[in-house]
């Protein structure tokens, strides 16, 4: 191998596998990939197969450990740990000045049922009186008291603590005096919800101690492999962050492994529209991509809301690896339980004579489960999966990743059918038709929900079981279908090539320039301490009147975007389709204005026919590099050139209106995307824009008319 290689490895940690790649950043070639089954119930958990999917990937390489450049990977442990109530009791201390302490204590204390509905987050509550200085003394007694209550983390909270976190970090650095791990409410949202910042800090820290402890496992095996490369996780916002975040703020991965295979499908397929279905060995997760980017929520866990926001993945229990319910002789569900789940081999991987004499048997795969089928054969047991019902019925193609021995299906499916008295071909149908179900269901609803069109939104299928479900629910609903390239480690591919990305949000009214300006300048700062290179930090902002929210985000590269990785950037041409995709108009119709290291501007020219006249109307489009759709206009102006230029420019403009609202107004230059739609004035906007550019820079400006 090439001493100037440069590689990257991207680990996904699903429910079935673990799967590795290790990609070459140059060519864009795939080097080497590993899969192992994940390592559930490994004494040091899922941290076990991520660590033996690296060595295998060295051992059957020709990988220079100085080549590795970054080492990053998707995680269930936090949202497993959740879901199963694998974790830790949380001591909660509340602080606040002596006058609203009722206020204060019924906000945060989550043993009240309007807040923690299902008691399920184990918690016990201290409230510190902040009205004086807190002293050292006063903090550690409050800590050894809430130990003594069985707390093993301590998560503290203020009613401003967004604002002035100085006490919240004095209970911090006092719990790390005590060697209890710790979090901090302003660390995880900079909203005022006293309530919503509370529960999420207590849900993260329930977790902390032992994804504090895989983080570790992880991190140590790879130095003791002797590789040095940063070592970075997948968030649930398609972002890639330091381990150091994981081990404090582990909330932040929630749904990192459904964002690990839409950070594949956007930047490594560059899809623009559509559906991105990913079906695994035992989940399916659906997202829909619109305009080139992922849909956004804040996260419910447990019927608890957070203020995390992450990709809006729709996760369903059924996949490639499902089992079969019966239920009066006829198939009544399929799943939630896998394979994997269970400890068993699907059938249609079996040596055909081992399963002639095989005979259906029920089983519990987890103790107060109901009871799915398997067969019964002199070396074990075999499952009877949706893999094997398509490979039964010659659904899989050859060089697919779920193809298998199809005489070997056949015979499976077969025990079945005559166990329940119903033909082969039923039977296999009705399995593949029941698991499809829930899948079309959701398709449907996002459809509807996105307001669609069905005609011109396709189907991408991902995950080694894609061709198991994904190409007979297209056709079910009518809908164009593809298959992903690299379908079984998009995933993988995805945790490779992503991004840094962060967001902050801030409760402001009417926020001033200066506000604006600041948030930009410490998100800008948060990038760079988690690694990114500075020319590619990108920086958007929105406010949120309603709400009374500045969120501001910031994607980087962790990588120099130098000639070499510019295979990940949009060509000129690449770029001009998907805009004359998004704004539905031919490319002869679509112009490009405005040019910059990060973002490319499109303008739109529509005719548009009234009654007894033609109106013509500008649409504006902002692309970045990696062809993300970063804002658009319906009818818009541009400005470019220099700082004065521009300035006059849009003084002449402003002046020449005859209202006194402000436009929606945006800034862009090399290195951000800057809203100004919160300004309410004229010369507020004027007065951002000169505070932001500088002498010599070129930039635009776009104004939605």
């Amino acid at each position: 191998m090439s001493n100037d290689q440069r590689v990257r490895i991207g680990i996904d940690v699903g429910g079935t596998f673990t799967k590795a790649v290790a990609i070459d950043v140059k060519t864009g070639s795939i080097i080497s990939k590993s899969t192992v089954p994940t390592t559930h119930s490994s004494e040091k958990g899922v941290s076990e197969g991520i660590v033996q999917t690296i060595s295998n990937i060295l051992n059957d390489s020709e990988i220079e450990l100085e080549n590795i450049e970054l080492i990053s990977h998707s995680t269930t442990q936090a949202i497993n740990a959740l879901l199963e109530s694998d974790t830790s009791k949380v001591g909660i201390i509340a602080m606040g000045v002596g006058p609203e302490k009722k206020d204060v204590v019924k906000r945060t204390n989550l043993q009240d049922t309007k807040i923690n509905f299902n008691q399920d987050i184990s918690t016990c509550h201290a409230f510190l009186d902040t009205s004086h200085l807190i002293s050292e003394e006063e903090v550690k007694t409050t800590i050894k008291n809430l130990q003594n209550k069985g707390a093993k983390v301590i998560v503290a909270t203020e009613s401003f603590g967004v604002d002035d976190p100085s006490n919240e970090l004095f209970v911090m650095k006092n719990a790390a005096d005590l060697n209890i791990p710790s979090t901090a409410s302003h660390e995880i949202s900079g909203t005022y919800g006293l309530e919503i910042r509370t529960l999420t800090g207590a849900i993260n820290a329930s977790v902390l101690p032992k994804t504090f402890q895989v983080a570790n496992f992880v991190e140590q095996a790879i130095r003791e492999a002797g590789i040095n490369a940063p070592l970075m996780i997948m968030k649930g916002d398609g972002g890639v962050t330091s381990m150091d975040t994981f081990k404090t703020r582990p909330v932040l991965t929630i749904l990192s492994g459904p964002a690990a295979s839409v950070a594949g499908a956007l930047l490594h397929l560059k899809v623009t529209n559509g559906i991105f279905v990913e079906v695994g060995g035992t989940s399916t997760n659906i997202c829909i991509i619109k305009n080139g980017k992922p849909e956004f929520q804040y996260v419910t866990i447990k019927d608890h809301p957070t203020c995390v926001r992450s990709m809006d993945v729709r996760i369903l229990g059924v996949a490639g690896g499902s089992m079969i319910q019966l239920k009066d002789n006829r198939v009544w569900k399929v799943g939630p339980r896998s394979a994997h789940i269970a400890g068993l081999k699907y059938s249609c991987f079996a040596d055909p004579d081992e399963l002639k004499n095989g005979k259906i048997t029920m089983i519990r795969p987890k103790e107060n489960d109901d009871e799915y089928v398997a067969i019964e054969c002199k070396s074990g047991l075999y499952a009877i999966t949706n893999t094997c019902a398509a490979n039964a019925l010659g659904m899989i193609d050859k060089n697919d990743y779920a193809f298998a021995n199809k005489e070997s299906a056949k015979i499976a499916i077969e025990i079945l059918a005559k166990e329940i008295g119903i033909t082969f071909i039923e039977i296999a149908q009705s399995i593949i038709q029941t698991s499809s179900f829930e899948i079309m269901k959701t398709i449907s609803k996002i459809i509807k929900e996105f307001k669609l069109t069905p005609q011109t939104t396709k189907i991408i299928g991902g995950g080694g079981g894609a061709s198991v479900l994904v190409p007979f629910v297209a056709k079910q609903l009518q809908l164009q279908y593809e298959k992903a390239k690299h379908a079984e480690i998009i995933s993988s591919i995805g945790v490779a090539s992503s991004m840094l990305q962060e967001e902050i949000e801030h409760t402001l009214i009417d926020p001033t320039p200066e506000q604006i300006n600041q948030a930009h300048k410490k998100i800008h700062a948060i990038m760079i301490g988690k690694g990114a290179v500075p020319e590619s930090i990108a920086i958007d902002s929105q406010y949120i009147p309603d709400r009374s929210i500045l969120r501001v985000t910031a994607i980087g590269n962790v990588e120099l975007d130098s000639a070499e990785s510019t295979k990940n950037f949009f060509t000129l041409q690449e770029a001009k389709n998907r805009a004359s995709e998004i704004l539905q108009i031919s490319e002869e119709l679509t112009d490009l204005s405005f040019e910059s290291d990060h973002y490319m501007v499109f303008s739109g020219h529509i005719t548009e026919k009234h009654l007894f006249s033609k109106k013509h109307r500008h649409p504006l489009l902002v692309l970045d590099r990696f062809g993300k759709m970063k804002k658009y206009l319906k009818n818009g102006k541009i400005f470019q050139g220099g700082k004065i230029s521009i300035l006059e420019e849009l003084d002449d403009f402003l002046e020449s209106r005859n209202n006194d609202v402000a436009p929606q107004v945006y800034l862009i230059n090399d290195l951000k995307l800057i809203d100004y739609s919160s300004l309410i004035s004229s010369s507020q906007i004027l007065n951002a824009v000169r505070q932001e550019l500088d002498e010599n820079e070129r930039a635009s400006i776009i104004i939605e008319l």
